[in-house]
């Protein structure tokens, strides 16, 4: 026979067992977004402004923690995020991901040109740094070929009129561009730039297709989401088209 305490008891099981599985389950979301909010995060690229090196559907991993480890969610609830210490700053070469100057709440993905302290200035659509070219050279025709297999449904960069290119940014960090020879703007020569402390001037590798410092200015530090590191899914729906492209080869892409 069972007394009243134990009754008692037993009904306030479920009760007990709710509220457990309740707290593991937030803990476990908290953890989850901890952990995207301090290490990794996906990222989705929505233009072509970094082709050839990533393509519209490119899906990303970002690593959050490459310049410093961040106290966690101080980054979404903050104008600015906060860090416990950190490491090597942005280097030239890096592709990050940052909120758009103009309008935080987007978020933009380019490749650093100039760091603090550098000295930049664009003559007929080449990079200069501190009085010096950066470093270009012809990308192989298989290379190539491969590219604009790629691009073949896209009217906008037809093979003939675009240009393929290394362009080396420092001496461990060589990026592939692409420029439109039919396309010409302001934006082909920029006097020369001081970058300020803290600030960093990137442009998309689709240079002729690119909205970046060169008309808008820079990206604060504070601003920087991360370093794109890795692609890890590639697929883009063209609903005008009612087209689907899945770009299996793309996946496990390491980002240069």
């Amino acid at each position: 026979m069972t007394d009243g305490k134990t009754a008692v008891q037993q009904r306030k099981k479920p009760r007990h067992w709710a509220l457990e599985g309740t707290l593991s389950l937030v803990s476990a979301l908290l953890f989850v977004l901890a952990i995207r909010s301090t290490f990794i995060e996906p990222f989705k690229i929505p233009s072509g402004s970094m082709i050839p090196t990533l393509y519209v559907g490119d899906q990303i991993f970002v690593n959050k923690a490459s310049y410093g480890l961040r106290v966690p969610f101080t980054d979404w609830i903050g104008e600015k995020p906060r860090y416990f210490f950190h490491f090597d700053p942005p280097k030239r070469g890096d592709i990050i991901v940052f909120k758009y100057p103009v309008d935080p709440d987007f978020y933009y993905i380019k490749r650093i040109v100039g760091t603090p302290g550098d000295t930049v200035e664009v003559r007929n659509k080449e990079v200069f740094i501190n009085g010096q070219a950066l470093e270009r050279k012809p990308v192989e025709q298989d290379k190539v070929d491969a590219i604009f297999t790629d691009l073949e449904n896209n009217p906008r960069y037809p093979k003939d009129q675009m240009t393929v290119m290394y362009e080396k940014f420092r001496e461990d960090k060589t990026g592939i561009i692409m420029e439109d020879k039919r396309a010409y703007s302001f934006a082909a020569n920029q006097a020369p730039t001081k970058i300020p402390e803290n600030k960093y001037f990137v442009m998309g590798d689709n240079r002729d297709d690119s909205q970046d410092s060169r008309f808008w200015g820079f990206v604060d530090f504070d601003q920087i989401k991360g370093r794109a590191v890795v692609i890890w899914l590639s697929i883009w729906l063209d609903f005008d088209q009612s087209t689907m492209t899945f770009r299996p080869e793309r996946i496990g892409t390491i980002l240069k």
